[in-house]
C-alpha cells in the first residue's frame, strides 16, 4: 500500500489556494422537497438496497464474485450511470475528509463505480455518462450555480476570518488556522483537464475490470465522456430510446440508472418501459458539521465563541469527530410508481377510452411546472405545498369537463351527497361500525376523554366552515376558490421569509410583475413576450425528454415565470424551433458558465476576457450580483440576477482569442463521441479485433445477435484498448496493465431523421410486471397501523428466516435486553449494511456470533486481484441478509481472470514497483 504522502499532486491539480472551497451546487429540481414529497405520498417505491459485503480474513479481504445471482433477488440487464452524480460527493465529499489530490479522487470514482456494480450486476450493459457540453438553456442554470457558489464561498471565508478576528481579540480560544489548497469543483466542467483526465482514468479502470472481474465477463461497455456533447442523462435516455427503435431490442429489458437528481425519475416513466429502476443515495438531511473555527459540535461559525472544549470523558479526542458511517443506497421502482399513478389517475365517465400511457405522459408534463433545470417554476406553485396534488386535481376536472353532460352531474351528485350526508360523524370509538361486522366490539375507554376530543374537532369544523379561505381570481379580487398562506408547519416547521408579493392579498399580480420584471401589469405586449416564452421553453423540455435536443441554442430570457393565468390563446403561439443548431464548444461553455475566480482553468488570453475593464465582455462576469431569495429560505434556493450571455458577443470576443489556444488546448475543445469496450470472452471481441486487423475505416454495424441486440455504428478509435496491448495507468500508484485482453472501438448510436419521432408506448411483447401493491399501500400507513418502513429487497413475499432454540439461547445471553422484551426479536431483516454475510454485527466489545443457519449458499471462491474495498466501514447494528435467489443466470461458467505476480496494490489494482512511482510526474 503506497502511503498518502508519497501521492504526488499534478501539476494540473484544481487546488487554487486563492479560491474558497465552493459549496455544493443546488440540486435540480429541488431534489430534497420533490423527493420527500414523492417518498411519502407513494411510499412503497423505496426499497433498501441488499450489499454483499466483502468478507475479511486475516486482514485481507476476499472479492466479490459478482457473477452470481444479485442477493437483491432481482437481475438487471442494463446499468446507467449518471457520472456526475459520482464525480462529486467522490471529489469534495460532505460526511467524511476529502482525498488529499487528484489521484485519490480517482481511486475514490473506482470504488464508487465497483459498489454500485456489487450492488445492481448487470449483465448486459453498463453506459457510464459524464455530463458534456450542455444546450444554451442549461447553460443558463450552470452560470447561475457557478456565480453563485463563488460568491458565497468567498462572502464565507470573509466571514469567517472576521469572526475568527474577533474571537481572538475578546480572548476567545480557537486552534491554529490551517492552511491548505481548496479544490474547486467547478473544474468538474467540460473542457478543463481534471475532466480530461478522468476519462483517461475511466478507461483505464474499464480495460483492467474487463480483464479481472468475472462480474464483466460478457458485459458490453460504453463510456460517454465529456467531449461528448450532451447532459449525462440526457444521453443515456437518447440511447435508450434509439435501441428502443430498432427491431431487435428487447421490451423486457429490465434497466437500473443511477443518480439523485428528481429528472430522473420523470425521465424514467418517459421512456415507458416496463422495468426501470433507479438507485440512488439515501438522503439524509442536517447531518451534524462540526464549526469551521474551533471544530467543535454543536453551533454554527456565526455563534462560535472560542470556547475551550469541555473534557468529556475518558476518549475526549473522540468527543466531536464525526462518525464515518458508509452511505446507504436505495432503489426507487418506477414499475411500482406506476401502479400508484395508475390508480390515482384513471378516469371513469370519460367520452373517449383512458389510456394510461398518455395520462403518464401528462403527469410527467404537469410536474414541469414546479421546476427543473431549464424553466423556473410558476410562482403560485411549490412543492411542499402540495402543488403536484393541485395540478393532478385540475387535470381530472379539466379532462372530465370535455365530457357532454358530465359536469351537471357531477353538480347534481354533490347536492344530493351533501343533502344526504350527516353534518358530524364521530371517530375513535364512537365511530359507526359496518353492518355484519363479525369481529367482536371494542369496548369503550375512558369516554370522558373520547367525549372531549369530539366536542373539540367538532368545534375545529365549525370554526373552519365558519371562515371559509380566501383566494383570488385572476384580476386580483377575493374569490372564495379556496387558498390561504402557508403556515410553517406546512414546511417541516421553517421560518416564513420574507415575502413582498404577498400573493394572497388584493393587487399580487401587480406587485408581482413590478418587483420581478419592473414593468407594470397593464403591459399586454410584455406579457405577452413572457408568456410565449415560457410555452416555447415548455414545447422544448417536452421535446428534450421524449424526443431530444429539439435546439441547442434556445434558453428562456428571464429570470421568472408568468402566473397561470396570463396563459390565454396560447393555442396560437409558434413551438417551433430552428433546425441545424450545434453546441457550443467546451472552452467556449466555460467562458459562459464560470466566474472570474475560476478562470485559471481557461488559457491566459481567454482568463483576460473575464478580467480585463477593457475587454468587449467584461459585463458578462460581474464580481457581484443580486440573490433575490424569492420566498426561499436559504440563499441558494434564490434566484441568481445575473445578466445573460449574449452569443454573439462572446464569439465575436473569442474569435480574437482563438490563434493563442496550444495543440492540447484545441483538442479539448474540439467534440468527441462514446467508445465502447468488450473483454476477449464477449461475443463481439473478435468481429472488433479484425476490423482493426484490416484497417476497415468505414463505420460498420454491429451484428445485434453478438451484443443482446444493441445496434449502431463502430469506427476505428485513434487511441484504443487493444489486445496484448499495455495499459498505461494515468495514476502513478497504479500499475500499467501488462496483459491486457480487452479491446475498445468508437460507437455511434443509430442515426434517425431529423423529423423522426420517437414513440412514446409501451413496446410490442413488453410483460407488465407482477402487481406490487396491496390494498393496504393504498393507505398512508399499513402494518396493523404502525408507521411503515421500506421494505428491504424486491421480494416483499420473502420467509422469515427462523432460528433454533440454541441459538436464541445465545442472543438472549449476547445482545441487550434494554431494546424489548426479554427473548423477543424481529423476524425482518433489520435495514442497512452489513459487515458481511456470514458474521452479525454487534456492539463494541462483544464477541462475534457465528449464525447457526443451514440454509445459506456456500460461497465459492474467485481467486484474483485484491477486492476495491480495503476499508470495511465499521457499524454497530444490522444483520447480513439471508436470502434465495429466485432466478438464477442461464450461464454458470466459470471466468478465469488474469493472474498479476507479485502483491495486489489497493483497491483491486496491481500496484507499480517503487522505481516507477514517479515515472512522468511532476511534483
Amino acid at each position: 500500500m503506497v502511503p498518502r504522502a508519497a501521492l504526488c499532486p499534478r501539476k494540473r491539480c484544481p487546488w487554487p489556494r486563492s479560491a474558497p472551497p465552493p459549496p455544493l451546487p443546488a440540486p435540480a429540481m429541488g431534489v430534497p422537497a420533490f423527493f420527500r414529497w414523492l417518498s411519502r405520498k407513494y411510499p412503497s417505491i423505496i426499497v433498501n438496497c441488499v450489499e454483499e459485503k466483502a468478507k475479511e480474513c486475516n486482514g485481507v479481504k476476499a472479492p466479490i464474485d459478482t457473477s452470481k445471482p444479485n442477493p437483491n433477488e432481482v437481475e438487471f440487464d442494463n446499468l446507467y450511470l449518471d457520472m456526475n452524480g459520482i464525480i462529486h460527493p467522490c471529489t469534495h465529499p460532505e460526511d467524511k475528509p476529502a482525498p488529499k489530490n487528484e489521484d485519490e479522487m480517482m481511486v475514490a470514482i473506482f470504488e464508487y463505480i465497483d459498489r454500485i456494480f456489487n450492488i445492481v450486476r448487470p449483465r448486459r450493459l453498463l453506459y457510464m455518462a459524464i455530463d458534456g457540453v450542455a444546450p444554451r438553456a442549461k447553460m443558463n442554470q450552470q452560470r447561475s450555480r457557478r456565480f453563485r457558489a463563488s460568491k458565497e464561498g468567498m462572502e464565507a471565508a470573509e466571514e469567517k476570518q472576521k469572526i475568527r478576528q474577533e474571537i481572538l481579540a475578546k480572548g476567545g480560544i480557537l486552534p491554529p488556522e490551517e492552511v491548505k489548497e481548496r479544490f474547486d469543483s467547478n473544474c468538474i466542467t467540460p473542457g478543463t483537464e481534471f475532466m480530461d483526465n478522468l476519462a483517461k482514468c475511466l478507461r483505464y479502470y474499464i480495460a483492467d475490470r474487463l480483464n479481472s472481474d468475472p462480474g464483466w465477463k460478457n458485459l458490453t461497455v460504453i463510456l460517454s465522456d465529456a467531449s461528448a456533447p450532451g447532459e449525462g442523462e440526457h444521453k443515456i435516455m437518447d440511447y435508450i430510446r434509439r435501441q428502443r427503435a430498432q427491431p431487435n431490442h428487447d421490451p423486457n429489458t429490465h434497466h437500473c440508472l443511477c443518480g439523485a437528481d428528481a429528472d430522473l425519475i420523470m425521465l424514467g416513466l418517459a421512456t415507458h418501459e416496463p422495468n426501470f429502476t433507479i438507485i440512488r443515495e439515501e438522503f439524509k438531511p442536517n447531518k451534524p458539521k462540526p464549526c469551521a473555527l474551533c471544530n467543535q459540535m454543536g453551533h454554527e461559525v456565526k455563534d462560535c465563541q472560542g470556547l475551550p472544549r469541555e473534557k468529556q470523558g475518558k476518549h475526549d479526542q473522540f468527543a466531536d469527530s464525526l462518525p464515518i458511517a458508509e452511505q446507504e443506497f436505495i432503489f426507487i421502482r418506477l414499475c411500482v410508481l406506476r401502479e400508484y399513478l395508475e390508480r390515482e389517475l384513471t378516469m371513469a365517465s370519460l367520452p373517449f377510452t383512458f389510456d394510461f400511457e398518455r395520462s403518464v405522459d401528462d403527469w410527467v408534463f404537469m410536474c414541469f411546472f414546479v421546476g427543473n433545470d431549464f424553466l423556473p417554476h410558476l410562482p403560485s406553485l411549490e412543492i411542499r405545498e402540495g402543488a403536484i396534488d393541485r395540478l393532478v386535481t385540475i387535470y381530472k376536472n379539466v379532462v372530465h369537463k370535455t365530457g357532454d353532460n358530465f359536469k351537471r352531474r357531477q353538480k347534481e351528485k354533490r347536492k344530493r351527497m351533501k343533502r344526504d350526508q350527516p353534518s358530524f360523524i364521530p371517530g375513535g370509538q364512537f365511530s359507526p361500525q359496518a353492518l355484519g361486522n363479525r369481529s367482536s366490539p371494542q369496548a369503550i375507554s375512558n369516554p370522558r376523554q373520547a367525549a372531549f376530543e369530539m366536542r373539540m374537532h367538532d368545534r375545529q369544523n365549525s370554526t373552519t366552515s365558519s371562515s371559509p379561505n380566501t383566494s383570488l381570481t385572476p384580476d386580483g379580487s377575493p374569490s372564495l376558490a379556496g387558498g390561504i398562506k402557508r403556515k410553517a408547519e406546512d414546511s417541516d416547521s421553517e421560518p416564513e421569509p420574507e415575502d413582498n408579493i404577498r400573493l394572497w392579498e388584493t393587487g399580487w399580480k401587480q406587485r408581482y410583475y413590478k418587483n420581478k420584471f419592473d414593468v407594470d401589469a397593464s403591459d399586454e405586449k410584455f406579457r405577452r413576450k413572457v408568456v410565449q416564452s415560457y410555452v416555447e421553453g415548455l414545447c422544448w423540455v417536452l421535446r428534450y425528454y421524449y424526443q431530444g435536443c429539439a435546439s441547442w441554442n434556445w434558453y428562456y430570457p428571464f429570470h421568472y415565470a408568468p402566473f397561470a393565468s396570463d396563459f390565454e390563446g396560447i393555442a396560437d403561439m409558434p413551438s417551433d424551433f430552428e433546425k441545424g443548431s450545434k453546441p457550443f464548444k467546451p472552452l467556449e461553455q466555460l467562458m459562459g458558465v464560470f466566474p472570474a475566480a475560476s478562470g485559471n482553468f481557461l488559457p491566459p488570453t481567454w482568463r483576460k476576457l473575464m478580467t480585463d475593464p477593457e475587454s468587449s465582455i467584461i459585463d458578462f462576469y460581474p464580481e457581484d450580483f443580486a440573490i433575490d431569495l424569492n420566498g426561499k429560505k436559504y440563499a441558494w434556493q434564490g434566484v441568481a440576477l445575473l445578466p445573460f450571455v449574449d452569443e454573439r458577443r462572446l464569439r465575436a470576443a473569442l474569435e480574437e482569442v482563438y490563434p493563442d489556444l496550444t495543440p492540447e488546448e484545441s483538442r479539448r475543445n474540439s467534440l468527441g463521441g462514446d467508445v465502447l469496450f468488450v473483454g476477449k470472452h464477449h461475443p463481439l471481441c473478435d468481429f472488433i479485433v479484425e476490423q482493426y486487423k484490416t484497417k476497415n475505416t468505414e463505420p460498420v454495424d454491429i451484428p445485434p445477435e453478438l451484443c443482446h441486440g444493441i445496434q449502431g455504428k463502430l469506427t476505428l478509435n485513434e487511441n484504443a484498448v487493444l489486445p496484448d496491448q499495455t495499459v498505461e495507468s494515468p495514476v502513478p500508484m497504479l500499475r500499467d496493465l501488462t496483459q491486457n485482453s480487452a479491446v475498445s472501438i468508437s460507437f455511434k448510436d443509430p442515426q434517425f431523421a431529423e423529423d423522426f419521432v420517437f414513440k412514446a408506448v409501451v413496446l410490442p411483447g413488453a410483460k407488465k410486471p407482477a402487481p406490487v401493491l396491496k390494498p393496504g399501500d393504498w393507505e398512508k400507513t399499513n402494518n396493523d397501523g404502525r408507521p411503515w418502513r421500506p421494505q428491504l429487497g424486491f421480494n416483499r413475499d420473502r420467509k422469515p428466516v427462523h432460528l433454533d432454540q440454541s441459538a436464541f439461547r445465545t442472543l438472549g445471553h449476547t445482545m441487550p435486553r434494554e431494546r424489548g422484551m426479554p427473548g423477543m426479536y424481529a423476524n425482518a431483516v433489520p435495514l442497512g449494511t452489513y459487515g458481511s454475510p456470514y458474521t452479525r454485527p454487534l456492539l463494541s466489545g462483544q464477541q462475534q456470533i457465528p449464525k447457526l443457519l443451514s440454509n445459506l449458499r456456500p460461497q465459492e471462491s474467485w481467486r484474483g486481484p485484491t477486492p476495491l474495498f480495503q476499508q470495511t466501514p465499521q457499524r454497530t447494528a444490522g444483520a447480513a441478509p439471508l436470502l434465495a435467489w429466485n432466478r438464477m443466470l442461464q450461464s454458470q461458467n466459470q471466468f478465469q481472470p488474469n493472474q498479476y505476480q507479485g502483491l495486489g496494490g489497493p483497491m483491486n489494482y496491481p500496484q507499480r514497483p517503487d522505481d516507477r512511482m514517479d515515472r512522468g510526474r511532476q511534483v
